[in-house]
């Protein structure tokens, strides 16, 4: 018979980031898409951080070598930790560890 249900989803799979900005009260529209990134609203400035942390989570999974749905989340937390650390924002507690 033909593949299995779980094989023929394995080829399709993709992955994207999500960035939702809540802060924003003059009336604008922001909707940024990028590589494996989709932006929505915010303040201008929320929108500005919310791309530079996109880009930047990108630039880290392009240096794995592998496409951004292969990443395990452990792997991802650790990059977006990173990221953040390098645009000077930080999460007070780090998240549990969690093994690939």
């Amino acid at each position: 018979m033909g593949a299995s249900k779980d094989n023929s989803k394995r080829g399709n799979e993709s992955a994207s980031l999500l960035g939702i900005g809540l802060d924003g009260t003059d009336g604008h529209v922001r909707l940024t898409r990028g590589k494996n990134y989709q932006l929505v609203g915010g303040s201008e400035q929320t929108h500005a951080v919310m791309q530079e942390t996109a880009i930047k989570i990108n630039e880290h999974v392009d240096r794995t070598g592998k496409p951004l749905e292969d990443v395990c989340r452990k792997q991802l937390r650790d990059i977006c930790n990173e990221v953040h650390e390098s645009i000077g924002r930080r999460d007070e507690e780090p998240p549990k560890e969690d093994s690939c």
